[in-house]
């Protein structure tokens, strides 16, 4: 049996441990921040580069290649608006067309070469735009948009002519949005609105129009970037601009697919740093099909996990719909950080309130029960017999008259009270409209976040068109889903931003001594044995066993007797995936008769399934504790990923796993475990005793320092079991699998 050979671990000492082992430490998200350029241990940026797209938005010149004024053309109805976009932002416009003298009666260049300035923007109405790149960079062109089709949108064919023009692009020095792009950007914005805007990126320009509308409701919104099929400008891109924008209170996002995992998480970490909070729609997966499926890690998450967890670990926030992108962003776009996070239900209907409450509750969000204090002050306005502790109940009655605002008053002033929300399922004057304005002069006079849904299916009503719109203190719903929704993303962006630690700052750059130690033992385009694949984890510090490779049952038991009765024999081969399934594994052996006849079945099975062994291994047998898995896979878009999750033979059938893209801190290495169905199991159930999560949290950065490091060289990795013994026991790797590249 295997003593106790970890205490209780500080920080300090558990990152002193890592240090004897002659690897520096994990990621922890503290420290110095990195200098723009500088690269981590696998070469890679750790800072995103933010393009200057100032002159993208706001040309001082513009060239309209392929311009026209016959009615008619497609490309007359883009000229005029492109013409009275340029007048609105102050650039002077170019017409450019081989055979036109004017256009608009503008004169008209003949081509990119001919124009009379130096442009900061050309707008492509041609069907290819491929023969135009290089003209544009000779010209000095720095921005490009091309609306053409028929690029990566329409299958391979199109795919490979979109990699052409990408190509040109990049050899051109021009930054292009498009193909397949539209006009959203050069869309009229409403200039007489105040406040934080929201900027707005879509993949899919009609995707996008409910933001827009947004102005009609009067929210601002300052930009609006129609990525297309981002042959070059991407989403991150904007991401990364936007965050730098004064005048951005919130960034909105319509994404059909990732263009490079790493920008986008580069870019969300400019945000985050910042504290500019992002909502993104994000639609569709990501093709799998490239991923090994050895590991049961590999089984165990799909693409879309890979993305939801890589937003999370950011502060993305992530909703389904183009309604709660609208409510989500505005809210976070222009309500002020929060005093508290607890929720108050408040409504003139106890129906109406307790269903609200318990959907707020479903949400994870925070109904503290009111003081005696508090409700002894509420009951001086609402009868004795209505529940005041919240959801607070008022009856109707005192909306009508001075005590309705008294009671908003001192609701706002609880401090325990962060958000008061306050459904409305209906409209009915006088009372609606006299809470309506209580609650709206209330908003006016705290920094605590107002809530109303306004349940009405009409919407006309003055009330709510011009009191509750008329306002930019209260926030103003048409569903309580999406108030919920927008209410926890608020309370959640906050929380996430106030202890916002960027990971890149602390990701290694240079290896390790483990690193040296593993890449000696990786072997390319092969699958290494178990016995391998453990000296991979010992390179990294992570425990395994007593254990000895043999090919002999004599020296079986040999081994048996320096490993330490019982023992666990296990056939060991570079192609054994999972040697459970063959009856490869034999636990419990006391006797050194029953070493050799395991050692002769083992081996007899395997001649007789045809698998290729290196030997057998003899191992120690370890006491009981939780079994986990720990392990890595790749993804197509942001490369190594982590997995931790309950492990065991039923890992496949109880599917309970977290991940992370790294870099990550210890931190994050924590929540994953918050996350798993299965948490309890490591907190003890049923009087055994709670797990040594010290040293599971110890083991995921280890083996995320391996996923950095090692890098293309690793295809997966799967640690199951990962035996964590009671606390103060540490954590065991008993069998392991790795794909080498």
């Amino acid at each position: 049996m295997l003593g106790s050979t970890h205490g209780t671990l500080t920080t300090d000492s558990r990152r002193a441990r890592i240090l004897a082992c002659g690897e520096p430490p994990s990621p922890v998200v503290h420290g110095r921040a990195a200098g723009v350029g500088d690269l981590d241990v696998s070469g890679r940026p750790l800072h995103a580069e933010v393009p200057d797209l100032e002159r993208f938005f706001r040309p001082e010149s513009v060239a309209v290649v392929g311009a026209s004024d016959t009615e008619g053309r497609p490309g007359t109805g883009i000229t005029r608006q492109l013409l009275a976009w340029a007048e609105r932002v102050g650039a002077r416009l170019h017409p450019v067309h081989p055979t036109r003298r004017e256009v608009f009666g503008i004169p008209c260049s003949p081509c990119l070469a001919d124009l009379p300035e130096q442009v900061d923007l050309a707008v492509l109405l041609v069907s290819d735009p491929l023969p135009l790149i290089e003209e544009l960079g000779a010209a000095k062109v720095k921005f490009a948009v091309a609306f053409a089709s028929g690029f990566a949108e329409t299958g391979e064919e199109g795919a490979a002519a979109q990699n052409r023009l990408a190509a040109a692009v990049e050899r051109s020095g021009v930054r292009l949005l498009g193909p397949n792009t539209n006009l959203n950007a050069f869309e009229r914005f409403r200039e007489d609105l105040e406040g934080p805007a929201i900027a707005l990126i879509t993949q899919s320009g009609h995707q996008g129009r409910p933001v827009f509308a947004l102005q009609e409701l009067g929210v601002r919104l300052s930009h609006w970037a129609p990525t297309g099929n981002e042959a070059d400008l991407e989403t991150a891109d904007f991401i990364s601009y936007f965050a730098e924008r004064p005048e951005v209170g919130a960034i909105a996002c319509y994404i059909e697919g990732l263009k490079d995992g790493r920008s986008f998480l580069l870019a969300a970490d400019r945000a985050a740093r910042r504290g500019v909070p992002v909502v993104a729609v994000k639609v569709g997966r990501t093709e799998t099909g490239a991923r090994t499926a050895a590991s049961h890690t590999g089984k165990l998450t799909g693409a879309d996990d890979v993305v939801d967890a890589a937003m999370r670990q950011f502060g993305v926030v992530r909703v389904d719909g183009l309604d709660e992108l609208q409510d989500t962003a505005t809210l976070l776009a222009r309500a002020r950080p929060p005093q508290a996070d607890g929720v108050v239900v408040y409504s003139i209907s106890g129906g109406t309130g307790a269903h609200v409450a318990d959907l707020a509750t479903e949400a994870g969000l925070r109904l503290p029960v009111l003081s005696e204090t508090r409700q002894a002050e509420l009951h001086q306005w609402i009868p004795e017999y209505l529940s005041v502790a919240n959801p607070v109940d008022n009856g109707g009655h005192p909306v009508g008259d001075g005590r309705g605002r008294q009671i908003i008053d001192s609701i706002l002033t609880d401090p325990e009270v962060g958000v008061l929300i306050c459904p409305i399922t209906g409209p009915f004057p006088p009372l609606s409209d006299r809470l309506v304005r209580d609650l709206v002069d209330a908003a006016e006079h705290t920094d605590k976040l107002v809530c109303v849904v306004w349940g009405s299916p009409v919407g006309t009503e003055p009330a709510y068109r011009e009191v509750l719109l008329g306002s930019s203190r209260v926030a103003t719903f048409r569903t309580v889903g999406n108030c919920l929704t927008a209410v926890r993303a608020y309370l959640g962006h906050h929380r996430f931003a106030r202890g916002y630690r960027s990971p890149f700052d602390e990701a290694p750059r240079t290896p390790s001594l483990s690193f040296k130690k593993a890449h000696a033992l990786m072997r390319p385009g092969q699958q290494l044995s178990e016995h391998a694949a453990k000296q991979l984890l010992r390179a990294y510090g992570i425990r395994v066993p007593r254990e000895q490779l043999v090919t002999s049952a004599a020296a079986a038991v040999r081994a048996a007797g320096l490993v330490g009765y019982p023992v666990v024999m296990k056939a060991s081969g570079a192609q054994i995936a999972h040697k459970t399934e063959l009856g490869l594994v034999k636990i419990g052996l006391t006797s050194a008769s029953q070493v050799r006849d395991a050692y002769r079945e083992l081996t007899d099975i395997a001649r007789y399934e045809g698998v290729a062994l290196d030997g057998i291994l003899v191992c120690q047998m370890v006491e009981p504790g939780v079994e986990m898995v720990v392990g890595v896979t790749r993804d197509e878009l942001f490369g190594p990923v982590v997995t931790v999750g309950l492990g065991g033979v039923l890992v496949e059938v109880l599917r309970d796993a977290a991940v992370r893209v790294p870099p990550f801190g210890e931190d994050q290495a924590r929540d994953m475990l918050t996350e798993l169905r299965g948490r309890a199991l490591l907190d003890g159930v049923r009087g055994r005793p709670s797990a040594d999560l010290d040293a599971l949290v110890e083991v995921v950065l280890r083996v995320q320092r391996m996923a950095l490091e090692l890098g293309d060289e690793l295809a997966e990795l799967d640690i199951n079991p990962l035996l964590v013994l009671p606390r103060g026991q540490g954590a065991v790797a008993l069998d392991a699998l790795a794909v080498c590249r």
